[in-house]
């Protein structure tokens, strides 16, 4: 349903990457509620990172952990590289220091409400930090990792929801499963970049906001270019008659992703 004056529709970082990338399969995904189940080896690795998130936010909250590092040995083994790796940010912090982790914030543009958690934010009278845990072996590029909307909304909302200038902030992420031993990707915001994001999230919304008129009209969303790479690995592929897909798979499609959230003001 499109949103009116007293109807929001949240909107996360992984949704605008999804409308961004493929809108079709932003249709499919939290208009239809249309899913595929996980790859149990993917399933695993989804269970283990979020594991480690609370660990990572029970140790901030002062909370007991021990029971969760000899419980699981992969856990220690990151957790013991971390601390080595970035020790000042396992320190404690002087009472000005505001540090909280599972860090909730929104902001409405438009008709939407945009909703970042944020790992970990240190912030003080001179600069905010926002710190984010991946736990996947690889990292990707700095340049990729710069497009994704996770570094863009979640830098750009918290500017447009503070005092802080876009000089004051940055982003880091830990990839604490790289080989050898953690990583860590660094982006410092400014104003310029802050205007770029901001028209080009305004011009997303619009379009969203357009789709969804058409959707009500029985109009599908777009789809992306035929032949487009993006179409290789879909679960929804046979929906768009763009690959050859069995039938066992297609009747695999589960419902059970949960839809767009309204939130009232």
């Amino acid at each position: 349903m499109v949103s009116t004056q007293t109807q929001l529709l949240r909107l996360s970082q992984g949704q605008l990457n999804l409308l961004e990338a493929c809108p079709r399969k932003f249709q499919d995904t939290y208009l239809e509620q249309l899913s595929s189940p996980l790859d149990p080896e993917h399933e695993e690795r989804q269970t283990l990172g979020s594991r480690f998130h609370l660990l990572m936010q029970q140790r901030e909250m002062g909370l007991p952990i021990d029971s969760f590092l000899e419980a699981d040995a992969q856990l220690q083994s990151w957790m013991a590289g971390f601390a080595n790796a970035a020790p000042e940010i396992l320190t404690p912090t002087d009472n000005q220091t505001f540090r909280e982790s599972e860090h909730y914030r929104t902001l409405q543009v438009q008709d939407y409400l945009l909703a970042v958690v944020y790992d970990l934010l240190i912030a003080d009278n001179q600069q905010a930090q926002i710190l984010d845990w991946k736990t996947y072996p690889k990292p990707p590029s700095k340049r990729k990792l710069e497009q994704n909307w996770q570094t863009r909304l979640y830098m750009y909302l918290l500017a447009e929801t503070s005092e802080y200038l876009p000089e004051n902030i940055s982003m880091t992420y830990w990839f604490v499963q790289s080989e050898g031993k953690p990583e860590n990707i660094k982006f410092n915001y400014n104003t310029t970049q802050h205007k770029q994001i901001d028209k080009k999230l305004n011009q997303l919304l619009n379009q969203l906001t357009i789709w969804l008129e058409g959707y009500q009209q029985n109009q599908p969303f777009p789809q992306v270019r035929d032949g487009s790479k993006v179409c290789d690995h879909c679960q929804f592929a046979t929906r768009c008659d763009r690959t050859e897909v069995t039938e066992e798979t297609a009747n695999n499609l589960l419902a059970n992703i949960d839809s767009i959230q309204e939130v009232s003001l």
